[in-house]
């Protein structure tokens, strides 16, 4: 038999309530085909990861709700300078979306985004003037899934479980529900495919738990180039990266975020399955 470099994936623990076991199906299948055996490990509790050729966070879902344990892992795993892809820095670079206010730095264009201490109505006012609307969306800087995002309509209070606490304000981008959200994949740098999602009637979140649907989208020019922009200010190369952005109102595209750990990688819109993301892999080995 030939021989079959060892990776490991990462996943939630058995109680871990969203369907996770569809996309690690799909990922384990496009990583076998390209000649890699899988095991899967639970991110809480991976044990001993001698043996393995390499590392994958691709599953690790629900590390905002645990962010201690998730940040002693990265350590972890620096520290005994294990095989990880994508590298420990830039896991740890995107595991706290004020890295949006680095990309708008180096003049890649994202949502408007003002990070607070403690959030409060005078950082909403502020926003609101700041950002010439009166409609917001407040969300943890350490989240996945719209946990903790609020749409904040005019005169809208601080929402009890933000009061206080370091928050994003960003302006509501009323694009997401027009067009929705584009969602672009990329594989060792290499455009892959992409899919637009959109809300359910009545909610702003795309997300298939809240009721959101995916369809293939023939990635515009304008939007490959801004994903290739966003990477390239990333800490280090990436193996795999999905690139979320929207319709900003003018024409253009702006990033909301950068997907660097645990992304949804939805590969069963690729044309290919998956075959360019396990070559991506293999060659990340």
């Amino acid at each position: 038999m030939p021989f079959q470099p060892r990776v490991a994936i990462l996943i939630p623990a058995a109680d871990y309530g969203e369907h996770w076991r569809p996309a690690l199906a799909r990922k384990t299948a496009a990583l076998t085909a390209a000649g890699l055996a899988v095991e899967p490990r639970v991110w809480t509790d991976p044990g001993d990861f001698s043996g393995f050729d390499l590392i994958l966070p691709l599953l690790a879902w629900g590390y905002p709700r645990a962010v201690d344990r998730w940040y002693a892992l990265l350590d972890r795993l620096e520290a005994e300078a294990l095989p990880v892809a994508n590298p420990v820095p830039v896991l740890r670079w995107n595991s706290d979306k004020a890295y949006l206010t680095e990309l708008g730095a180096r003049e890649v264009a994202v949502v408007p985004t003002i990070e607070v201490a403690a959030l409060d109505e005078a950082a909403l006012v502020a926003a609101r003037r700041a950002f010439d609307t009166e409609e917001l969306i407040v969300k943890p800087p350490v989240s996945a899934g719209s946990d903790g995002t609020h749409r904040l309509a005019a005169e809208a209070a601080v929402p009890a479980d933000a009061r206080g606490q370091r928050r994003l304000i960003q302006p509501f981008m009323p694009g997401v529900l027009a067009e929705g959200e584009y969602s672009l994949f990329l594989f060792g740098g290499r455009y892959s495919h992409a899919i637009v999602k959109r809300p359910a009637a009545g909610d702003f979140r795309v997300q298939p738990q809240f009721g959101g649907r995916e369809e293939l989208w023939d990635a515009s020019t304008a939007a490959r180039d801004l994903a290739e922009a966003a990477l390239a200010a990333v800490p280090a190369a990436t193996v795999y990266a999905r690139v979320d952005m929207i319709g900003d109102g003018h024409g253009g595209l702006a990033i909301m975020e950068l997907e660097l750990i645990e992304p949804q990688l939805f590969l069963n819109f690729a044309p290919d399955k998956g075959a360019a993301f396990g070559r991506a892999v293999y060659a990340a080995l």
